[in-house]
């Protein structure tokens, strides 16, 4: 099932992607998610970032040939680092590149999104706090990434998380293809059975010390191939089971 949540004339709502239409939800995705009975047309729809977290948990190093390519080794326990609800953003929304920047980077990934409030789950249980999955893109100032040595303003940035374009809730995530575009052409290929850390696993870590709430999101780390982009550039994350999540870099 694909949840999708969109803007349709001057009302946002919440639905079910059913082929080319949307089946409208009376409320969220967490909160009444019941059928009205009224559709839209998918194409007369603006699609919205699928959620509005409180916060976005992100992983560092999380595949072993990124970790390479930036000079480490994938970490003993998963690197996590926080963006915050303003980074995000949705599908086909432009990406400002900052002033205070001069190296933006694209990093395409598996999303998580967390279904149900989590706190201190076994890892066996952990998968039951998912609902789903998206792309996402955690854009990445590296100078500032470099020179900083934490990285609020580096990964923190307003549009820094592009998220989209919905909520898939019946896929594994054990082996999924994930790829990077940039204007086409194709920056990273890998699949997310090479994750040192996968979903389940992250969200008992994240859980042991932070609760977690619905509409959260976890990104699982990028793949390598990591690079810079320019004012023009369209970027892509493709995950396989998902669909595309592309965003056009704009002056910041």
């Amino acid at each position: 099932m694909r949840l999708v949540r969109f803007r349709f004339g001057d009302r946002i709502g919440t639905g079910v992607l059913d082929g080319g239409r949307v089946r409208v939800l009376r409320g969220t995705f967490f909160e009444d998610p019941v059928p009205t009975g009224d559709e839209v047309p998918l194409d007369d729809v603006r699609v919205l970032a699928p959620v509005l977290p409180s916060k976005v948990v992100a992983v560092g190093r999380n595949y072993a040939q990124h970790a390479a390519e930036m000079g480490d080794e994938v970490p003993a326990e998963p690197l996590l680092f926080l963006k915050p609800s303003t980074s995000v953003i949705g599908p086909g929304d432009p990406v400002p590149y900052p002033s205070i920047s001069r190296e933006l980077h694209y990093e395409g990934e598996l999303a998580v999104v967390v279904g149900r409030l989590a706190r201190r789950l076994l890892p066996e249980d952990a998968a039951k706090a998912i609902l789903g999955y998206t792309c996402g893109n955690d854009l990445t100032l590296r100078d500032l990434q470099r020179t900083d040595g934490q990285w609020t303003r580096a990964k923190g940035f307003d549009g820094s998380c592009p998220l989209g374009p919905w909520i898939e809730t019946e896929l594994d995530p054990a082996d999924l293809a994930i790829r990077t575009l940039v204007n086409g052409e194709v920056r990273q290929d890998a699949r997310t059975s090479d994750l040192a850390f996968g979903p389940a696993a992250l969200i008992a870590v994240v859980s042991a010390f932070m609760t977690l709430l619905p509409g959260d999101v976890i990104m699982t780390g990028t793949p390598a191939g990591v690079g810079a982009l320019s004012v023009g550039d369209r970027v892509e994350v493709e995950v396989e089971g998902i669909g595309v999540l592309a965003n056009s870099v704009v002056p910041g």
